[in-house]
């Protein structure tokens, strides 16, 4: 074997793939920038083409994600997948039973809708299935982000990820995959992740609290009030202001002088300029304003003389990329720029010990908001939050179209797998069904594409392209075969853990993207298949379930389940080498080398 010699191109090609890994795991700089700048230097220095580089947004991989996007929007706004859900899943009687279906829907689901809004969508029903039902929403959570996974790893149209690999496999001339093709690794892989899931995972779970849940009741929140200096509850207790008498209304804390009382006892002698914190409702709120000595500490309660149906609270977790992200809450104005009214946070299960306008956020913080309805509707698809969730009096979609919704969803896949239609084709067609029939307007159509993520995936190709032309995917495969001996199997097993890796620190489609020269090099080196490679890439690029920021959903139900880094590593650890193993064993039986 020729030994392989890098130019000057090959060398700024690793610079360049290095610098993009190093921002993308420090930086607070968006994704789509860092990747941009990285696609521009090769651009621009020479070592990629125009067309090379760009190649990525012609895609039609990437073409197919992003009409996708259209054709969720049409189910979500019609409510067609909370009505499988609500159909499918019923009254569990048992937490077993309660998770059984859940595990099993949403994998079936996520098989022919991408898991992000399928989490999105379960998320607060899963949140009210849970109170009714009497368990932990942390128990039912992140089973239902696993097995979302899981189940994507099923079918061409499960996972952008696949999609993106097909859309590889297409230019490196090989035969692209069925829309079935995936199931053949990654229904043994879901099976096996669902057992474990059913059986060891499951006691592994946490049983916390959401920030909904740590304020006693889905319509209660907290508010600041400050007995004023000289007024008539100065020198009295607690007990004697008739502070434990209100209806529905708890007193949390007393700050007073910098540091916090808590609990309160009914004997505590109240001081001018002590901050009271309470919780409760809003008719509690307003006997409380009516309190001689009493004032609002703050601006954030507001409305509070419109009737009950003109508010609603809501869960909203921040983003990575929200601009909140190390900022507190009164230096973000928040109210001044989303307009609601920030009234708790959750971090990892608990409430933040802190003044509200003091917290400085941080990525999978859970927000609980008083905002009119219309903030859910102008905020959704906004890149500041991963998820925003109504607690009260939820927007309701237009159901009398989730049949006609559902219908074209049945005909994408049939005519897919059935009529061998073009996966992008008939997305175009579902996209173009979904608003004619009015499942979804032209408005919404637009806001729900995921620009961002189309530019990371699109600019994620000249990396790949890059480590392709300047033979560093060769030589890294070359080195493998070093190390394991050509053996096919061993060169299989560390290009899976190399992917699986990279997508715990990076985003699984830039996994993908970067793997693959790699995976095929080594495959056309050892004279082997290239297909067992491929498809071990497409499922170790959707296995990251250590860390939460292997994959966005993680982060989507990490405020709302109270969940901590910690829970993902002990209920995710065994779940990824479970999920590792059948994948490198089962790939070469069914592609043989």
């Amino acid at each position: 074997m020729d030994h392989i010699v890098l130019g000057w191109q090959a060398w700024l090609t690793v610079a360049v793939v290095l610098w993009t890994l190093l921002m993308l795991a420090v930086s607070r700089v968006g994704p789509d920038m860092i990747l941009a700048a990285a696609m521009t230097v090769l651009l621009v220095s020479g070592v990629l083409k125009p067309a090379e580089a760009l190649s990525g947004f012609s895609n039609s991989g990437v073409l197919t994600v992003a009409v996708l996007f259209v054709v969720v929007a049409g189910l979500r706004e019609t409510g067609g997948i909370q009505w499988l859900a609500s159909l499918v899943l019923g009254k569990p009687g048992s937490l077993a039973i309660a998770q059984l279906r859940l595990i099993s829907t949403s994998s079936v689901l996520s098989a022919f809708v991408n898991n992000t809004p399928i989490v999105a969508m379960l998320t607060p029903a899963v949140q009210e299935w849970s109170r009714r039902a009497g368990h932990a929403a942390s128990r039912l959570l992140l089973p239902l982000d696993y097995a979302t996974i899981l189940g994507g790893l099923c079918t061409l149209i499960g996972t952008s990820t696949n999609l993106i690999v097909n859309g590889l496999i297409a230019q490196q001339g090989l035969d692209p995959l069925g829309m079935f093709d995936p199931m053949r690794v990654g229904l043994p892989c879901a099976l096996v992740g669902g057992i474990y899931l059913m059986t060891v995972g499951r006691r592994l779970l946490p049983a916390r609290r959401s920030a909904v849940e740590q304020s006693q009741n889905a319509r209660e929140y907290t508010v600041e009030m400050i007995v004023e200096d000289g007024g008539p509850l100065v020198g009295v207790s607690v007990e004697e202001a008739g502070l434990r008498s209100l209806p529905h209304l708890y007193l949390v804390e007393i700050g007073r002088e910098g540091r916090l009382i808590s609990p309160v006892t009914p004997q505590e002698v109240l001081r001018g300029g002590d901050r009271l914190v309470f919780a409760g409702i809003v008719d509690s709120l307003l006997d409380l304003r009516r309190l001689r000595g009493l004032r609002v500490a703050t601006d954030q309660v507001f409305k509070l003389e419109a009737r009950h149906n003109q508010r609603c609270l809501i869960e909203a977790v921040v983003s990575p990329m929200s601009p909140c992200v190390g900022r507190t809450i009164r230096d973000v104005r928040f109210r001044n720029r989303y307009g609601g009214a920030v009234i708790a946070v959750s971090r990892q299960g608990s409430r933040v010990q802190q003044k509200l306008g003091d917290i400085e956020l941080q990525p999978g913080d859970t927000l609980l908001v008083e905002a009119a309805p219309h903030f859910v509707r102008h905020h959704r698809y906004s890149r500041d939050f991963l998820l925003i969730s109504q607690v009260d009096d939820s927007m309701v979609p237009d159901h009398s179209r989730a049949p006609v919704a559902l219908s074209i969803l049945a005909a994408l896949v049939v005519g897919t797998t059935v009529f061998d239609v073009n996966t992008l084709y008939g997305a175009l067609l579902a996209a173009a069904a979904m608003i004619l029939a009015g499942c979804v307007n032209q408005g919404q159509a637009r806001r729900s594409i995921d620009y961002q993520l189309i530019v990371i995936i699109a600019c994620s190709f000249a990396l790949g392209a890059a480590v392709e032309k300047t033979q560093v995917a060769a030589l890294v495969a070359q080195l493998m075969m070093h190390m394991v001996g050509s053996d096919p199997w061993m060169t299989l097993v560390i290009v899976y853990l190399i992917t699986v890796l990279a997508t715990e620190l990076l985003t699984n489609n830039a996994a993908a993207v970067l793997m693959f020269p790699i995976g095929v090099a080594a495959a056309r080196q050892m004279g082997v298949s290239e297909f067992p490679f491929v498809m071990s890439i497409m499922v170790g690029a959707s296995a990251g379930f250590i860390s939460p920021i292997g994959y966005q959903t993680h982060l989507m139900v990490m405020g709302p389940g109270g969940y901590r880094f910690g829970d993902f590593v002990r209920v995710g650890g065994p779940l990824s080498v479970l999920v590792g193993v059948t994948a490198v064993l089962v790939a070469p039986f069914v592609w043989p080398f």
